[in-house]
């Protein structure tokens, strides 16, 4: 069985929260779905589980932080192409997101943009020519 990520973020509104991931191609599994989260995966082994601030609260005690205004974690998707890249962050940009919070990534072998979304997540879409990607990369550079 292939390693699976669930990555669990604490929403405000579930529905917007739902409608916007599924606007960038994530599909909602209403198995894992209740009027407190919603599972959307963006492939068979990457979900991004939406919860009210309600449900998260039950996994930790720590306070919710508020993501509009610090950040904890960077997720990035890969992209099948650049083209890919910029119709994720388009489709999110036209969902309520924010496009571009971060400088691109642009090289010969790698190209990348972001989006925030409408709780301030912030995402990284990236697509990579690993046959074109320097073997020992000079990683300040990159």
């Amino acid at each position: 069985m292939p390693k699976m990520i669930f990555v669990s973020l604490p929403v405000t509104d579930l529905k917007r929260a739902t409608a916007f991931y599924g606007a960038v191609g994530a599909v909602k599994n209403p198995q894992f779905c209740d009027d407190t989260a919603s599972c959307m995966a963006f492939s068979e082994t990457i979900f991004a589980m939406l919860m009210t601030h309600d449900k998260f609260r039950q996994f930790t005690p720590k306070p919710i932080a508020n993501a509009r205004t610090s950040n904890q974690v960077l997720l990035c998707l890969s992209a099948d192409n650049r083209g890919d890249v910029d119709d994720i962050v388009a489709r999110a940009e036209a969902a309520g997101g924010v496009a571009d919070p971060s400088p691109k990534d642009e090289y010969s072998f790698m190209y990348g943009r972001s989006f925030e979304d409408p709780d301030g997540h912030m995402w990284g879409v990236n697509w990579m020519d690993l046959a074109a990607a320097p073997q020992q990369p000079d990683l300040a550079n990159a």
